[in-house]
């Protein structure tokens, strides 16, 4: 029986909708682990005499009968505030959230009412957000708190019948998405989780694929995200039928157009199937996770577009535009009307915050269309007024085919000071406003059997955003609608598509630096919208980002998860044990459902998971290993003769390697594709790390035949306990190389007898590429007391002080259970990292991780902190190894300069156990200049009230420190000189330069001496701070405002690498 280990006392627990089904379950599962409850329903049933009872009242009565702690509330949904002054009053605090409470009314989109659109928002939506907003205030107070919003997979791919249901479902992802970049701040951690579980408001929808499944298979997951040692934040799982997996967004490489007249929807059509090539993808968490400048330079470069397609005309289609007085809606309008549709214009002229009405906004641009010769009429009239559209459309033109609904405001605000007017008015104006339109002009395309339609999204309803947190509602919501409405309409020739558009308008002009705005046109957007909306395009149910001439296509990727067994209850702590297999992309499993019936086919497998062993069966096994371990450490004990060893001369050895070793070593430690100079040949400073000289030298010591020597010489008896490396030039990425080793000493410790072996690798010329000095413990072996405590030749004698300061810098990577396997293809072969028989026999529980993997990680992660990732900083490495690690753990390496040395020591976080100690990396060449710290009698630069002076401070020291050579070939690479306008909390202003231009390079007070500035950044202090410091990146920092700029904005680029000063140095300024 598995031990009930993550309890909840003194944890208060609110869960809506607690009266049956998913609630009923949470409800149990969270009191049974110590949990208080307000149980939350209004739901009203008939007892067995005929009179009404709250149905949650059954419920609170057996979990208070079972000796638990629970209450029960009977306020609506909308009532949220009222629910948590009750949990307050009650009780003094709330910890946990479950947003659980969920209506439907299941129609056809032809038949929905109005009526039936309010009910399911109101509750799934408008109820999730007003408990929610009650909730947030005592939450920050408490610095704690745990946020579950259930989701559905009706949004997630849409759902026939349920449009109401599907966009406030979905609404939920944006809306969770972006409390959880707000909460983060205060420790409140925000899921959405999308169920499959048997409910009675299932009964009605048309799509009968969905698995019956327990309600109780889901309660586990909720308990694990929710509990206090959980980090999960942020994130959408799946579950049912014993199958839990994870969500994320994948985005396609796209294809990046050339601007200008060419670029047409004849253009888009051409490339259409690049554009939904994932073969090369991203996984995006928000906007700024695109190179904007970079597309757009790309786009200027590139030659005229494939015009072999030819023109896509409109004539004779009529095309309303919702919000199209201005920005992207008057791009749309005007592209349609010179394509020859016939265009409804509407806008109700509001201001952007949704206030005023001006009908000249609309009559601006239907004159602009009629002065081009097109076609097109005004409206005046409230998206929320759909029906008024399109009777404009009807009465003036007798038809409608094609739908814009971009009409949209923007209430930004954080969600602590976000009103309810905020909320309702982004919601009617971005959702209901979507529905409102679609539903108007719905009856006309199913009559005509023809229709097309654009339902306009943005990337916070994608990723989430801090302070819009009803925008990314709004627009998650309008996925959800997207998704429901293209299955409806497939029958009727009626194709439905979300697109998250890039551009400058008013809208983003509120979070976009001006010159940003300018360059993001909103006519590079409008080609993709009338290629979907062409009668030639059948796509349907797609999700597509656009911006700077560049179209992708976006959808779900999940994860493979894990599968429990369904005739045995799932617990919490199962869950933990399998979280990497939940969370894990990368191990080739993940699948890409869009619909219901591809995402349920994992959990229809699961219903197959039966597992009938025995529960004590394990233990059983385990005891008998370790009797026969006992018995083999009471035979093996043996003697070796040392001095024999050391006399021994071992042969030389050649070691080949090529591009693809380099490669697959760099995947072995953990490097991913966003390291591309490790792991891509073609990289333009392709690289080796250092660590890989363990990789030749590995070899040469498997071929020293130890077990001809040593006595007992066995892979499970045999543990490195210290490793020391020398690296006296960098490897090339392919060479064939010489090693040759020797046996320096047997030495005696308190663990046993230390087998010290020196192998040095030399390049064809017999040039000294590199030393490497292992140390292994050689268990079993008896009579070593003769052995001395040193070797003289080692070069491992200088001992390591960890300072008793905070560590200068930490850095924390999770590893991966397959890393063991992947790691021992470059070498170390020994079986106990993959075979759990051997590991046995050497007393783990399971392989484990090779002790040179986990110092090649730590070592990168020096590499990364302190020496900008120049892998020829290292000149020596020396570590202890103190204990394992099993792959799949956390490592933490923490980090202290001292000198011209990095001290640091690496712990295995899950264990919280020291794994390497006394460890020390040497650096040389450029990292040491990295570390000149400037002299305070010479503080030319600093100007009092300055921050940003010591950076510039920092930056002339380490110009200063570096040699000649090293100097003219930055200014040479760079050939820019920027001039830094900064501006200080008291409103004073200082500038600074970095000339990399002329000479040898320099760095000075005022403005440049020897040419004017190639770009003039104008800044404030702290800015200035966090670009050095790379919290920021100058893209970032840039598309916040945060920065502005002058002159040639391409050199904005060079912005991170120019100012970089390590994170650890910048602590000591």
């Amino acid at each position: 029986m598995i031990k009930e280990t993550l309890r909840f006392d003194e944890r208060v627990v609110v869960i809506t909708g607690a009266g049956g089904g998913f609630g009923r379950a949470h409800a149990f599962l969270f009191a049974s682990r110590g949990a208080t409850l307000v149980l939350n329903d209004n739901a009203i049933i008939s007892n067995n005499n005929g009179q009404p009872k709250y149905l949650v009242d059954d419920v609170v009565n057996e979990i208070t009968k079972a000796g638990f702690h629970a209450i029960a509330n009977y306020e609506p949904i909308e009532n949220g505030d009222k629910i948590i002054e009750a949990a307050m009053n009650a009780f003094g605090r709330i910890d946990i959230l479950i947003n659980n409470a969920g209506v439907t009314c299941n129609k056809p989109f032809n038949e929905m009412s109005d009526k039936d659109w309010e009910y399911v928002q109101s509750v799934n939506l408008h109820g999730a957000y007003k408990v929610t907003k009650a909730v947030w205030p005592i939450m920050q107070r408490q610095r704690y708190g745990r946020i579950i919003n259930i989701v559905s997979a009706a949004g997630l791919y849409g759902s026939y019948g349920q449009a109401n249901y599907s966009s406030a479902k979905m609404a939920l992802h944006g809306f969770t998405l972006s409390l959880a970049r707000e909460g983060y701040r205060y420790n409140i951690y925000c899921n959405c989780v999308s169920p499959y579980v048997a409910l009675n408001y299932d009964a009605s929808i048309k799509d009968k694929s969905v698995q019956v499944v327990k309600p109780e298979f889901l309660s586990p997951l909720l308990v694990f995200l929710t509990h206090e040692n959980t980090r999960e934040n942020g994130s959408h799982f799946e579950a049912g039928a014993g199958y839990i997996g994870k969500l994320r967004w994948e985005r396609s490489q796209g294809s990046v157009f050339k601007s200008g007249e060419t670029f047409t929807p004849g253009a888009v059509a051409a490339k259409w199937n690049e554009i939904n090539d994932f073969n090369q993808s991203d996984y995006p968490t928000s906007a700024l996770d695109n190179d904007w400048f970079r597309l757009l330079e790309k786009s200027v470069a590139m030659p005229s577009n494939n015009e072999s397609i030819g023109e896509l005309s409109f004539k004779g289609r009529v095309v309303i535009v919702t919000g199209a007085g201005g920005g992207l809606g008057r791009a749309y309008a005007k592209h349609f009307a010179k394509l020859g549709a016939s265009v409804v214009v509407n806008d109700l002229g509001v201001l952007l915050r949704g206030r005023g009405a001006n009908t000249q906004v609309a009559d601006s641009v239907v004159e602009e269309i009629k002065s081009m010769g097109g076609i097109a009429v005004p409206s005046y009239d409230s998206v929320e007024e759909g029906e008024k559209i399109v009777e404009t459309a009807i009465k003036n033109f007798g038809r409608v085919d094609v739908i814009i609904n971009n009409a949209g405001i923007l209430r930004d605000r954080s969600f602590a000071r976000m009103t309810d007017t905020d909320w309702m008015m982004t919601y009617k104006v971005h959702l209901k406003g979507c529905y409102k339109v679609t539903k108007a002009a719905w009856p006309y395309m199913v009559k005509q059997k023809y229709g097309r339609i654009i339902n306009i999204t943005s990337a916070a309803g994608l990723f989430g955003n801090f302070g819009q947190s009803n925008y990314a509602a709004a627009k998650a919501g309008v996925i959800g609608l997207t998704n429901t409405l293209a299955l409806e309409g497939k029958e009727h020739n009626i194709t439905v598509n979300s697109i998250a558009p890039n551009a400058g308008t008013r809208m983003t002009a509120t979070i976009m630096p001006q010159e940003m705005v300018e360059l993001l046109k909103p006519e590079y957007t409008a080609p993709l919208i009338s290629f979907l909306t062409h009668e030639s395009c059948t796509a349907t149910g797609g999700i597509y980002e656009v911006g700077s001439c560049w179209i992708a296509r976006i959808r779900w990727q999940r994860s493979g998860g894990a599968s429990f067994a369904i005739n045995k209850l799932l617990y919490p702590e199962s869950i933990a044990t399998r979280w990497r297999d939940i969370i894990n992309f990368e191990d080739g499993r993940d699948t890409y459902p869009t619909t219901i019936e591809e995402s349920t086919a994992q959990m229809q497998v699961n219903l197959k998971n039966v597992d009938n062993s025995a529960e004590n069966e394990e233990e059983k096994q385990v005891a008998k290993q370790e009797q026969k371990q006992e018995g083999n450490e009471e035979n093996n004990i043996s003697k070796i003769d040392t001095e024999a060893l050391k006399k021994i001369v071992f042969n030389k050895e050649k070691f080949s390697y090529s591009e693809r070793d380099v490669i697959l070593y760099s995947l072995g430690v953990g490097i991913t594709k966003k390291e591309l100079s490790y792991v891509y040949e073609n990289s333009p400073d392709f690289k080796v790390l250092p660590t890989f000289s363990t990789v030749p030298a590995l070899d040469y010591f498997s071929k020293m035949n130890l077990s001809n020597i040593l006595p007992i010489f066995t892979p499970e008896t045999f543990i490195q306990t210290k490793h020391f490396m020398e690296l006296k030039k960098i490897f090339e990425p392919k060479d064939v190389v010489v090693s040759k080793g020797k046996i320096v000493d047997i030495i005696k410790t308190k663990l046993g007898a230390v087998l010290v072996t020196a192998i040095s690798t030399y390049d064809q010329d017999d040039n000294v590429i590199c030393y490497n000095e292992f140390h292994h413990l050689l268990r079993h072996v008896d009579h070593y007391d003769n052995c001395p405590e040193k070797a003289l030749e080692s070069k491992m004698n200088n001992t390591v002080v960890i300072p008793k300061r905070k560590p200068d810098a930490i850095v924390k990577e999770r590893t991966s259970e397959d890393q063991a396997i992947l790691y021992r293809l470059s070498g170390e072969k020994n079986p106990l990292h993959v075979d759990p028989a051997m590991a046995s026999i050497a007393g783990y529980n399971s392989p484990v991780l090779q002790n040179l993997c986990v110092l090649a990680i730590s070592t990168l992660h020096v590499i990364q902190t302190f020496c900008y990732s120049d892998v020829a900083s290292v000149k020596s490495i020396q570590a202890d190894f103190v204990s394992h690690v099993f792959p799949g753990e956390t490592l933490q390496t923490n980090m202290w300069q001292e000198g011209t040395k990095i001290l640091f020591t690496v712990k295995a976080l899950e264990r919280d156990i020291v794994v390497i100690s006394n460890a020390a990396i040497q650096l040389q060449g450029q990292a040491i200049a990295g570390l000149a710290m400037p002299d305070p009698e010479k503080s030319w630069l600093t100007v009092e009230g300055f921050k940003a002076s010591k950076i510039f401070e920092k930056l002339k020291a380490t110009l200063e420190a570096t040699s000649g050579p090293e100097r003219r070939l930055k200014t040479k690479q760079i050939n820019a000189v920027f001039q830094f306008d900064v501006r200080n909390d008291k409103r004073e202003s200082q500038t600074w330069y970095i000339d990399y231009k002329n000479g040898q390079g320099d760095i000075g007070i005022g403005k440049p001496t020897h040419s004017k500035p190639d770009l003039i950044i104008a800044a404030r202090d702290e800015v200035i701070i966090d670009l050095a410091s790379r919290k920021i990146t100058g893209q970032k920092a840039y598309m916040q405002s945060k920065i502005k700029l002058k002159g040639n904005h391409a050199l904005a680029m060079k912005l991170d690498s120019i100012l970089a000063v390590t994170k650890p140095i910048i602590a000591k300024l």
